[in-house]
């Protein structure tokens, strides 16, 4: 076992809980390390449900097409831990030698007191962020927001909230107003803040809490839009029309995250010319979300002519942006549609489910084998035969696909195969796959 893994796994037994939001061990701990959160670059803070990473992708994108350097901030990760904190420095993911020694300080600093998993190291990413140059820092909220690890910054450039939609009741509340609230936890004062098209009752709770903050808000769909327009992407605002190319990520809510990216960097004041803005589109990678499986074991499994995606969407806005997807796939190239299932017990397997009934023929419901908390294949596939789909529990992913080439033998013809449900998922694909991200 090396270095990091050892120390990551000592930080996670410094909480008898995963998750336990608060921000006075985070405040307690940035103290005894000198408060790197006031030596930052500016900062663009981003909440929300589904679409967080892309849209953080692609503002890196678009900044790092301009000749800005980006600190990141995201999680989870797919394969390996360091995929949290990309360093602006050189533009790659942090190195094992540089987040060891940052861990281990965190780890001095703490001083064995009770902190979860999450606190500790975003106290470590913090870290790095003050000690390595960079123009900017995307900072990703972990969970909600109010009381998120991350919402320790004063003065960001912007604030972003992507779509919100139910997720993590347990931690958030069981409406969409009140995991809002969360969300908006993280507007500041006179800070811009830029919305994603809400529900009614998400929406008027983000825009009570920018007026009281006297905030200025911009609401996709109201002050500005992206849409999909012969082959193009047009942005406008109140200002301009932007005639770009369309994102590489898959899904038509990729467009909705373009737009949601160049309006936050606008209002940041960091957009650059529209020719810089379409390099930038061309180059976004975020893996594991309408990602193409094209080669590795898992391809040799499944019968020739095949089509496998992956996504780690895991909700039931994130259902409904897949399954969309996946609509338009079949009207392009009908072929019968089969997904593959992984959950985690904290989620909603049904409402992710129903969006797909009518267009998936069948589900196969497997384990999650780098988590303890993933649901069993027999519980999510009732789950899914709630939703009206027909379903069938699998104790492996490989007997899952065997079963697909199975029934694709039968029907003469190759099938697409979606794996789906979870990013713990997407990352053991990945990994599987010799596609882990670099």
């Amino acid at each position: 076992m090396d270095q990091v893994t050892k120390i990551l796994d000592r930080l996670l037994a410094l909480h008898p809980k995963e998750i336990d939001l608060s921000l006075g061990r985070m405040h307690r701990l940035l103290t005894a390390l000198g408060n790197p959160e006031t030596r930052l670059p500016p900062v663009i803070h981003v909440a929300g449900t589904n679409g967080k990473g892309s849209v953080t992708a692609t503002m890196r994108a678009i900044l790092e097409a301009s000749g800005k350097r980006c600190h990141v901030y995201t999680s989870p990760h797919l394969v390996s831990f360091n995929e949290r904190i990309r360093l602006g420095t050189d533009g790659n993911y942090v190195s094992d030698p540089v987040l060891y020694d940052a861990l281990h300080r965190c780890e001095d600093a703490n001083d064995g007191a009770e902190i979860t998993f999450f606190e500790i190291t975003t106290a470590a990413a913090l870290l790095l962020f003050a000690e390595h140059p960079a123009d900017i820092l995307l900072l990703e909220v972990g969970l909600g927001g109010r009381l998120d690890a991350t919402n320790v910054i004063d003065n960001p450039l912007a604030t972003v909230i992507t779509p919100v939609s139910m997720d993590h009741e347990k931690f958030l509340g069981d409406d969409i107003g009140t995991i809002a609230a969360e969300k908006a936890g993280i507007i500041k004062p006179g800070v811009p803040v830029i919305s994603a098209t809400q529900e009614s009752d998400a929406l008027a709770v983000i825009t009570r809490q920018a007026a009281r903050g006297r905030a200025p808000l911009q609401v996709f769909g109201q002050d500005f839009v992206a849409q999909a327009d012969q082959g193009r992407l047009a942005f406008q605002d109140e200002d301009e029309l932007i005639d770009l190319p369309l994102p590489v990520l898959g899904g038509h809510h990729q467009i909705a995250n373009a737009g949601l990216a160049i309006a936050t960097l606008k209002a940041a004041g960091l957009l650059p010319e529209e020719a810089v803005v379409s390099e930038g589109l061309r180059n976004v990678a975020w893996p594991g979300r309408l990602q193409p499986i094209t080669h590795g074991d898992l391809v040799g499994m499944c019968p020739d002519g095949s089509e496998i995606w992956l996504d780690g969407g895991h909700n039931p806005g994130a259902g409904i942006s897949v399954a969309r997807f996946m609509g338009e796939q079949e009207e392009r190239a009908p072929r019968p549609l089969y997904l593959i299932v992984g959950m985690l017990t904290t989620k909603d397997p049904v409402g992710f489910f129903r969006p797909f009934e009518g267009l998936a023929r069948h589900v196969g419901t497997v384990p999650i084998v780098s988590t303890a908390t993933g649901r069993t294949p027999e519980d999510l596939a009732d789950l899914a035969r709630c939703a009206g789909l027909e379903a069938t529990p699998f104790q492996s992913l490989d007997a899952a696909l065997a079963d697909v080439a199975a029934c694709a033998s039968k029907d003469g013809e190759p099938p697409r195969i979606l794996i789906c449900g979870s990013l713990y998922l997407a990352g053991e694909v990945l990994a599987r796959s010799g596609q882990a991200p670099e």
